[in-house]
């Protein structure tokens, strides 16, 4: 098969290279793959540029899979041949710690992801453990619902930790795949969204997905915040949007990697029962709960397709602020 590869190299130009590799053999308990669509995810880039720390050489980046099950281990039993599947980040936990054994299984420490310890979508198969796959409805558009398997699912999560009231303002720092997702599940919620991005493009998406303002990342929102997110890798804004909070307020930092915050001033940022929090990966039932909320919403990911043979352009792309929304690997298109 082919498959695009990490050169193993931080900051290496280019940072992918495509090879030709033996089809992968699933284990007892997994699921074979054939790869229809691959979301494109800041993380790639992080794990492509050594932000995160190599798990493995040459390691397939790529974690926001849909795909058809096109071979079935002795183990399994969930899915048939030709069943709609999603792959996310979570690839494996240990399921017998205390973190696992009480609902928080995105803190095991033994835990293992896709497209960082083992091969992800960049490919045209893929091996996925059947107990973390995700069932599609047989009828879903596999480009569309890539993004889902991560950027939703993150958003999510972080949503969820940054304890919106009912009815209270949300601010969303960052724009991208992720924040353009957690806002139309946030708007079906009956929140009131404000976008703070650097992007006119991102603003403009912002506005026609419903949120009411949408300003520069550094820029004051118009209303006190009840909560906030911050999408971007942006150390530097954690300030701004602690600023930003009402008091009583949460923010949530949803992404892997950030760069150094700045120092912070108590009185101003955390003090009067502010809270700072962090997202760390997710659960299966994160996963479960989005894809049904995206549905009884509506949620509808604005998508960039790339062809299979771009995706080093793909990530340059992300790299350089050139996608609005997500950009998706159309993998199914090459065949």
């Amino acid at each position: 098969m082919r498959a695009w590869v990490t050169t193993g190299v931080p900051g290496a130009v280019p940072r992918l290279e495509l090879v030709e590799r033996a089809d992968p053999q699933p284990a007892p308990d997994e699921l074979l793959v054939r790869v229809l669509a691959c979301g494109v995810c800041r993380t790639d880039l992080h794990v492509a540029d050594g932000d995160l720390a190599p798990r493995r050489p040459t390691v397939v980046p790529g974690h926001e899979v849909v795909g058809e099950v096109v071979d079935l281990a002795s183990g399994t039993g969930r899915f048939r041949l030709g069943d709609l599947v999603g792959a996310a980040w979570l690839r494996r936990t240990c399921g017998s710690c205390r973190w696992c054994g009480s609902g928080r299984e995105n803190l095991c420490r033994s835990s293992t992801y896709t497209g960082w310890d083992a091969d992800g979508g960049y490919a045209e198969q893929i091996t996925v453990p059947e107990a973390y796959a995700y069932a599609l409805p047989a009828d879903a558009d596999p480009v569309t619902t890539a993004p889902l398997l991560c950027a939703g699912i993150i958003g999510y999560r972080a949503l969820v930790r940054a304890n919106v009231p009912p009815g209270g303002r949300l601010g969303l720092y960052g724009f991208g795949a992720s924040a353009h997702l957690t806002a139309q599940v946030a708007i079906g919620l009956g929140y009131d969204v404000h976008v703070l991005t650097r992007g006119e493009g991102a603003r403009r998406l912002a506005l026609e997905l419903g949120a009411s303002s949408a300003r520069g990342a550094a820029d004051s929102p118009p209303v006190p915040l009840d909560s906030a997110i911050l999408f971007a890798p942006a150390g530097e804004l954690v300030p701004v949007a602690l600023a930003a909070l009402d008091q009583g307020g949460t923010l949530a930092v949803a992404g892997i990697h950030l760069t150094d915050v700045p120092p912070l001033d108590y009185q101003q940022h955390l003090f009067r029962e502010r809270t700072l929090t962090s997202v760390t990966s997710n659960t299966r039932e994160d996963g479960r709960a989005l894809i049904s909320a995206a549905a009884r919403l509506g949620v509808r990911p604005h998508v960039t397709p790339y062809p299979f043979d771009a995706a080093a352009r793909a990530l340059d792309d992300l790299t350089g602020g050139r996608v609005v929304g997500a950009a998706v690997l159309d993998v199914a298109a090459r065949r």
